[in-house]
């Protein structure tokens, strides 16, 4: 058993059978919405106006197609790793590449309904407008699903680094929990410091 940051109490594989766990629950959201858009992509040849549609938004329409097709299959390749992988005791290996899949196929996504906003927007008729709703809504996206975790995580080792007891206190007792409150030792070790001043 080794502890990692945090302050957990695990092995390797059992990290890697944590963060594998979580990741198969995001996988199901980008999936979800990979597919339902796929679908409905898909069923827009069948309709009068789209044999109406040429030029540019013909060539949109074909690569919103393929980012979903691209984007789809991208996401649900963690289940073929799975498949292929279980018991040859690669996990550790096995969820770093399959992290890297579900970031680029996020991104795909991301693309693929940028697109499919922008041929909404020109069909509809907003002209030029309708390029900067699609890039106000990617900027959008970029923001929540990059920026605002990056944000947070940069936080987090912020204030890591600032708690001057953090490291004098590492070694009298449990670590704190994941909400900053200090273990128990540490509340006592304090309460009889304030004590001893008083």
């Amino acid at each position: 058993m080794t502890t990692r940051p945090g302050g957990r109490n695990e092995s390797v594989e059992e990290s890697a059978d944590r963060r594998w766990t979580d990741l198969v629950q995001e996988v199901r959201i980008a999936q979800t919405g990979a597919q339902i858009m796929f679908g409905f992509l898909l069923s827009v040849a069948f309709t009068d106006r789209f044999a109406r549609m040429h030029g540019f938004d013909r060539a949109l329409y074909d690569t919103i197609v393929i980012l979903g097709a691209v984007a789809t299959g991208t996401l649900i390749a963690p289940v073929t790793y799975h498949r292929i992988l279980a018991g040859q005791h690669v996990k550790p290996r096995m969820v770093r590449a399959v992290s890297r899949l579900v970031g680029l196929g996020v991104t795909l996504l991301a693309l693929a309904i940028g697109c499919a906003l922008l041929l909404l927007m020109r069909v509809a008729g907003l002209g030029w407008g309708a390029w900067l709703v699609a890039g106000l809504v990617l900027l959008w996206f970029a923001s929540c699903w990059v920026a605002l975790p990056l944000l947070v995580r940069r936080h987090r080792y912020t204030r890591t680094d600032a708690r001057p007891d953090a490291r004098s206190d590492a070694g009298s007792g449990p670590a704190p929990s994941e909400d900053g409150q200090p273990g128990p030792s540490q509340a006592q070790a304090r309460a009889g410091r304030v004590g001893r001043i008083r």
